[in-house]
């Protein structure tokens, strides 16, 4: 089974909920998406085993056979390549390596070579098999690392090209919002749970995500955090859409040290793991068969 973790925004304890989780269950591989910020490794502390950089392909043009007929720069829609009389010139952090220009070069003057975008690992955690992306500093391009920390995890359905988890549980950190990274971190799941806190902008970003999946056609439930601060209108939302809520955490001083010093909440509060398992159990009794 894969259980993806996701949150409308950032903050609501999407991390904790993932990392409670995978420490509470047997036979697990965590994947963390969150590229951009990954922050899981602080609490599992995973011995890593394996490290290799993600590459994106990027144009490389051949003067000698460019004959400079603008074909490339015309297909590109990301502008990252310009024609300016018998100059090509490349702007490599624009390309999203579709491939097109090189595709429909008439000269056959164009080649790809990678670029990297960022670093994939992976290691152990105990029992955990635990792989994490870490997107290079200013690089805006996040789908491709996520892509690949699935992929070096996940087998991929010969059908349909979408993720399977290879045995066991996967349970993959995503990204906050509903942006792309989001999307291609979701895409596959057997089941969502979205974080939210019970506050105004939590019910807000929650609406969205709640959007999101069900496009997807993804099953979820939430697990709200917090749960015994702000106000009611998130449980009221839930019960209006028959959402269900599969989890309470209260607002805990202890939780929230633990936390700053990148301890689990169930070595904190060793109760939590009862928690945790159960809140498996319910996944197991809203996930089709």
């Amino acid at each position: 089974m894969i259980i993806a973790v996701a949150s409308g925004k950032g903050g609501t304890g999407k991390t904790t909920i993932a990392v409670g989780l995978a420490l509470s269950l047997e036979n697990v591989q965590f994947l963390d998406c969150d590229v951009e910020e990954p922050n899981a490794h602080i609490f599992l502390k995973p011995e890593i085993t394996h490290t290799e950089w993600v590459n994106i392909p990027v144009p490389k043009v051949n003067e000698v056979r460019c004959t400079y007929c603008g074909k490339c720069a015309e297909i590109c829609v990301y502008n990252a390549i310009a024609v300016i009389k018998e100059t090509v010139l490349l702007f490599s952090e624009l390309c999203h390596g579709c491939g097109g220009c090189s595709l429909l070069c008439p000269e056959n003057a164009i080649e790809e070579v990678g670029r990297p975008i960022g670093v994939l690992q992976k290691g152990k955690s105990g029992s955990i098999s635990f792989t994490h992306g870490k997107l290079n500093l200013g690089e805006a391009l996040a789908v491709p690392l996520v892509r690949a920390v699935k992929r070096a995890s996940l087998e991929t359905h010969p059908n349909n090209n979408q993720f399977t988890s290879n045995n066991g549980i996967t349970i993959i950190d995503v990204p906050p919002g509903t942006s792309c990274p989001v999307i291609e971190s979701v895409k596959g799941s057997d089941f969502c749970l979205l974080a939210t806190e019970p506050t105004p902008f939590g019910l807000n970003d929650l609406i969205l995500a709640v959007e999101t999946l069900r496009k997807l056609k993804i099953p979820f439930g939430v697990v709200i955090n917090r749960a015994d601060v702000g106000d009611k209108k998130v449980d009221e939302y839930c019960q209006d859409e028959k959402i269900p809520i599969l989890m309470r955490i209260p607002m805990d001083r202890d939780i929230a040290i633990a936390y700053s010093k990148g301890i689990p909440v169930i070595e904190a509060k060793p109760a939590y793991k009862g928690e945790f398992i159960n809140l498996y159990s319910r996944i197991e009794d809203l996930t089709p068969d």
